[in-house]
Formats: structure tokens, C-alpha cells, sequence
């Protein structure tokens, strides 16, 4: 690949060998155009004629489709894709999301209502066009004729008009497989991902012992003692409340960690978006966090979530909506963090959180949630493995999102 000067019809970055001006059309002087027509998700079998709906393009979108997982039974007057159709939804939730097309390169599947068909000429490769209809000038003309407000529509007659820029074929099927590629890479990393994240969901379940058991279904080897009953304030040193302070600019040094600063899925501490504690803070080192602290948010619609601290995040603050228990040196932080991950905690919120208002948990409540404890040993084992999937995991969502970003600069880059 190569950058290139400025110019309105050449892209910023190209492959090498390409030196013509991109030629600017409109969509209808590229293909034909049709619709998809019947069927809804009532109509969907385990198994019969492969098909495709409009909602796919929203729920599993990909640019191109090549394996359908929903089947129906052909009724009279299907419409059928011939091989190397783009399809883009007729209607959706926002202008912004219907501004999506899909290339189907296999001939037989059934395209469904709320469709719009393009059936491109032999100069025009499918997954360019697709692409092309995805991102860049095209995508903001669509989304500029999208039309509707609780329900956004799209018409053949509005894709005719869009403009179009495109290099010769041989430069399409250059991006188009680039582009695949990458694509490629993204859903391995994404496989991976949804594989170790189903491991540690089943290891929290065998690892911990169930309800009226003392003992787990798998465990490190030598270790053989029952488990004792434990609630999460006989480990804690203290259950405290956090600092009653705005959130102002981030100072470079004291980081001020809330609710909304823990990531849903991974109970990370979210650094991209960091803000200080406005308020003097030489006499709150009370509420600075040291290694093993744990985090519990106490109200709202992330009440329950947790936050396990180490000292790699820097020097933090905690907000005054979160609980913070500081684990006895005689239990492993990690091990009681790795708990309130397992279903049983979410039950324990789900129950102890009710309000007549929001929901909420204060730190007496907290104090009550019971936990099982091997010895410390075996608790350190644990901890250190959950500890060791939850770095594997961490890895797979960064490699995920640098591909995600990398794909992003390129369509930024490689179109008009």
C-alpha cells in the first residue's frame, strides 16, 4: 500500500500499481435494482430453505454473508439471490443503522421483505459495493435520505441517487479482499474470546462449591478439607462508604473512580475517560485504595457490579455510590472478587437489592453475602487461575479492538 497525494476522486491510501482517479456515479448507473419480498421471524424453521432477513444486517452484520443459519419453507413468488447481490434494509431504528449493505455471493437464499436489492454490473465487484454503501460519502448521503422517526425507511429510489466512487475492478477486488481479511482476523480473535470466557463461566461453576455442599466439583490436587461458611464482613477488615466529591478534570495524578468508571463485562477500571475528585484531598486518604480492595456499587442499575483494585491502576480515589470492602490479610482479595462474579452473587443482589424506589445494597447488606472458604492456600490457587483467564481475556478484548480500530482508519482511508 501506498499514501497519495490529495486529490477529491483518489483515496488517501491505495495499493501499489494503482494510479487512475476514481470514477464518480450514481448507484442506479452500477446495477439493477429490486426487493426482497414476505417472510418474518415467525416463518423461521430449524431447517428447509436457507434465508436471509432484513434484521440480520443489525443483529449479526456481516459484509459479506456466506453461511445463513435460518431456514424456512419456500412459499410461491420467493425471491431468490443469483450470487453477487448487495442487500441493504429497508427500514430500521436510525438513519445512521440502515446505512448498511451486505454482498450475498452464494445463488439460492431467500431474500426476505424489507430488502432492497442491488444486483451489480460485471465491473462492479459485490463487496466493494457493499463497503462502499457502508462507509464514507455513500453512507452519508443514505443516511441524509433516510426517512421517519420512530421507524427509519430506505426505497430503492433513494439508493439510485446516492453517489458512488470507484477504481477500476481489479482495485475493488484488491480492497474488498483486504478488507475480508481483516474481517477474518476480528471473528477468529472474537471466537477465541467467546471460548476462554465460556471456560472461566464453567470453571466458576465447578471450582466453587454448589448450594448445600461443602466441597467443589474440581479442585487443585491436595487439597481435600471441607470448605467453612463465611460472610463477606467476617473477611473484611471494614465495609465503607466513598467520597462525597464531583468529578472535575483529571489532574494527571489523583484518579477518581465511580460507578460508571467500572466496565460492565470485564470489572475493569475504564482509564481512557479519567477524571479527579473535587475536593481537597489532604485528609481523604481514607478513601484511597490499596492493593485487594474491593469495590461494590451500591444503588442504581449497576448496583451489585465490582471492582477488584490494584496497584497498576495508579493512585484512586472511590465515589461515594460505591462500597469498598478491605479483604483481611488472612483471605485472598482475589479469590472473594472471583465470588461475586458466580450466579450466586447475582442472586444475592437480585433479591437484597429490592427498593420501593431504585434498587440498592448498603454495606450491612453487603456484610451478609456468604461465601465458602477453602484454606488459604487453595484460595490463592483459585485466584491466581481466574486471575490468569482474566488477563488471557483482557488480551483477546484489546487485540479485538486494535483490529476493530485498524479496519476503522482504513475505511477511513481507502475510500473517497
Amino acid at each position: 500500500m501506498k499514501k497519495v497525494i490529495s486529490d477529491k476522486n483518489i483515496p488517501a491510501i491505495r495499493f501499489q500499481g494503482f494510479e487512475e482517479g476514481w470514477k464518480e456515479k450514481k448507484l442506479e448507473k452500477v446495477g439493477d435494482f429490486s426487493k426482497g419480498r414476505g417472510y418474518s421471524k415467525k416463518h423461521l424453521l430449524k431447517s428447509g430453505c436457507p434465508i436471509i432477513l432484513y434484521g440480520r444486517l443489525y443483529t449479526k452484520y456481516q459484509t459479506i454473508i456466506e453461511d445463513v443459519d435460518t431456514f424456512v419453507i419456500p412459499q410461491k413468488d420467493s425471491v431468490y439471490s443469483r450470487g453477487n447481490e448487495v442487500i441493504v434494509p429497508s427500514s430500521g431504528e436510525t438513519a445512521e443503522d440502515i446505512s448498511r449493505a451486505s454482498a450475498v455471493l452464494k445463488a439460492g437464499i431467500v431474500l426476505g421483505g424489507d430488502l432492497n436489492v442491488v444486483s451489480p454490473f460485471e465491473n462492479i465487484s459485490p463487496v466493494f459495493l457493499a463497503l462502499s454503501i457502508s462507509n464514507g460519502t455513500s453512507k452519508r448521503e443514505l443516511s441524509k435520505r433516510a426517512q421517519g422517526k420512530s421507524v427509519v425507511h430506505l426505497h430503492n429510489s433513494d439508493l439510485r441517487s446516492v453517489k458512488f466512487f470507484h477504481p477500476c475492478l481489479a482495485e475493488q477486488t484488491h480492497i474488498g479482499n483486504y478488507f475480508n481479511k481483516l474481517d477474518g482476523l476480528i471473528l477468529l480473535q472474537e471466537q477465541k474470546l467467546e471460548k476462554i470466557t465460556n471456560l472461566k463461566k464453567a470453571m466458576l461453576e465447578k471450582m466453587f462449591p454448589k448450594e448445600n455442599t461443602d466441597v467443589p466439583e474440581i479442585r487443585f490436587s491436595g487439597f481435600t478439607e471441607k470448605w467453612q461458611n463465611k460472610k463477606l464482613g467476617e473477611v473484611s477488615e471494614s465495609l465503607e462508604y466513598g467520597l462525597n466529591a464531583a468529578a472535575i478534570k483529571y489532574d494527571g495524578i489523583n484518579k477518581y473512580l465511580r460507578i460508571t468508571d467500572i466496565e460492565e463485562n470485564s470489572r475493569r477500571f475504564i482509564l481512557e475517560t479519567l477524571t479527579s475528585p473535587d475536593t481537597d484531598l489532604s485528609n481523604a486518604d481514607s478513601y484511597k485504595l490499596r492493593q485487594g480492595d474491593i469495590l461494590f456499587a451500591r444503588t442504581g442499575a449497576s448496583v451489585g457490579k465490582t471492582y477488584h483494585y490494584s496497584e497498576k491502576d495508579g493512585l484512586v480515589y472511590f465515589a461515594g455510590f460505591l462500597i469498598r470492602a478491605r479483604i483481611k490479610p488472612n483471605t485472598d482479595s482475589e479469590f472473594v472478587f472471583q465470588n461475586t462474579l458466580k450466579v450466586e452473587y447475582s442472586k444475592f443482589i437480585k433479591i437484597t437489592s429490592q427498593r420501593s424506589g431504585q434498587p440498592g445494597v448498603n454495606a450491612k447488606e453487603y456484610s451478609e453475602f456468604a461465601i465458602k472458604m477453602p484454606v488459604l492456600l487453595e484460595q490463592q490457587k483459585i485466584g491466581q487461575y481466574f486471575q490468569s483467564l482474566d488477563k488471557i481475556i483482557s488480551q483477546s478484548q484489546q487485540k479485538i479492538q486494535q483490529l476493530k480500530n485498524l479496519k476503522q482508519a482504513m475505511l477511513q482511508k481507502m475510500f473517497i
